[in-house]
């Protein structure tokens, strides 16, 4: 009896020990299962930042400009005797636009010149007689009083005589105001009056710009004055291309030659304007123009990273960085230009930190990730390539790090 007692109590425990590891077995799957998941992140794809020499440039938007343009206004009075206008068309400094009857003008010419010399030379006789007085009364024949009525007679002569020679000279400026000239070289407009009208002074017969060279005029912000408004008043060269509506890139380049001496504080911003040469008459008064500023000393070293990298925190930008421990880590960042698709970061990241480059909207701060790690250039691209989380995962772009550390609490 005491053998089989023995031998039913080894066999319950064997029994139960078959039970227990069967039970623990059964327990300790599913756990070793859901390890990894409570420790994988969610997919994202991951680039390195790079770090290469760009030509950081700015784009504005502006105007073009003419560097000399002219109301044209006939200085007399009189009717158009001819118009020489042929409208659009190149003129030179001096060129004939319009006449004006000059037959008034010639005729009071010849009558102030008349008179300039009549009345010098009655200021002629005035000036011998006061010589033979000035004789006379050096022997004492005459008294010394008539000598001084020579004297102020020949003076009020003289007097008078250059003032008719002022108004012949006078008159000989109305009769060459009679042709009115083209003061500047450049392009001339329609003519605004017709043959036989009577014009003064207050009509506006046409216009003439310059042709070249051109302004271009923009409006440049806070940190282009900062960068180039030192270099341009030292007198060292900034160098400006512009790109017209229907032209691809900047193909013309020119100069800074002017920034404004103050930043208006109601728009943070600073007017600018660079010359360039237009021999071939491409450029035009009055285009709409896309200009790049590039300031001296552009080609240094830059940090880059992918525009889609980037992420907007209320009034803040943002990437998250992935760090060795595979987390994801909130980095603010200080922008610079976009270059071919690169955004210039100026702080917050390091050449060769991997950043997130797609899957921004399921990331935590400091939350694990499953990082697929790309070519920066690659995450030009990878938009169409957005691996899709199982289930739904948190947006947190647009929240801060207290926000988001208080949801996940």
């Amino acid at each position: 009896m005491q053998h089989h007692s023995n031998s039913f109590i080894a066999a319950g425990g064997l029994a139960l020990s078959a039970i227990a590891a069967l039970v623990l077995a059964a327990c300790g799957e599913p756990a070793a299962k859901e390890a990894p998941q409570q420790n994988a992140g969610p997919p994202i794809t991951a680039a390195a930042v790079l770090e290469k020499p760009v030509v950081e440039t700015q784009e504005f938007s502006g105007r073009l400009e003419a560097v000399e343009q002219v109301q044209i206004r006939p200085r007399v009075s009189g009717f158009i005797a001819a118009v020489n206008v042929k409208p659009g068309a190149e003129v030179k400094k001096g060129d004939v636009l319009f006449v004006i009857d000059p037959r008034p003008y010639q005729a009071e010419a010849s009558r102030t010149e008349a008179a300039a010399l009549a009345a010098r030379a009655k200021a002629d006789l005035a000036r011998l007689e006061l010589t033979r007085a000035e004789k006379l009364v050096a022997d004492k024949a005459i008294s010394q009083r008539e000598a001084d009525e020579k004297a102020s007679a020949y003076k009020e002569l003289d007097a008078t005589a250059r003032a008719a020679q002022a108004a012949y000279e006078a008159a000989r400026l109305n009769l060459g105001f009679t042709k009115v000239h083209s003061p500047i070289d450049g392009r001339v407009s329609k003519a605004e009056v017709t043959l036989g009208n009577l014009v003064d002074a207050s009509v506006v017969l046409t216009s003439v710009v310059s042709s070249n060279p051109v302004y271009a005029s923009f409006d440049g912000d806070e940190d282009a004055f900062l960068r180039v408004g030192t270099q341009a008043r030292k007198g060292q060269p900034v160098t400006v291309r512009v790109g017209l509506a229907n032209e691809e890139g900047f193909p013309h380049e020119g100069k800074l030659e002017f920034v404004d001496n103050r930043v208006d504080p109601a728009t943070g911003s600073v007017r600018m304007r660079a010359v360039f040469k237009n021999a071939d008459n491409a450029l035009a008064p009055g285009l709409f123009a896309r200009v790049q500023l590039i300031p001296a000393g552009a080609g240094a070293n830059a940090t880059l990273v992918a525009e889609r990298a980037v992420g907007t925190d209320q009034n803040r930008k943002f990437v998250y960085v992935v760090t060795p421990d595979g987390k994801a880590e909130y980095r603010p960042v200080r922008l610079g230009p976009v270059i071919d698709g690169m955004r210039v970061v100026r702080e917050g990241v390091k050449p060769g930190e991997k950043v997130i480059v797609n899957g921004l909207q399921r990331v935590r701060p400091g939350a694990p990730v499953t990082a697929e790690t790309v070519p920066m250039d690659a995450a030009l691209t990878v938009g169409g390539k957005d691996p899709k989380p199982k289930g739904d995962a948190p947006k947190t772009a647009s929240k801060t790090p207290d926000a988001q550390t208080k949801d996940k609490s």
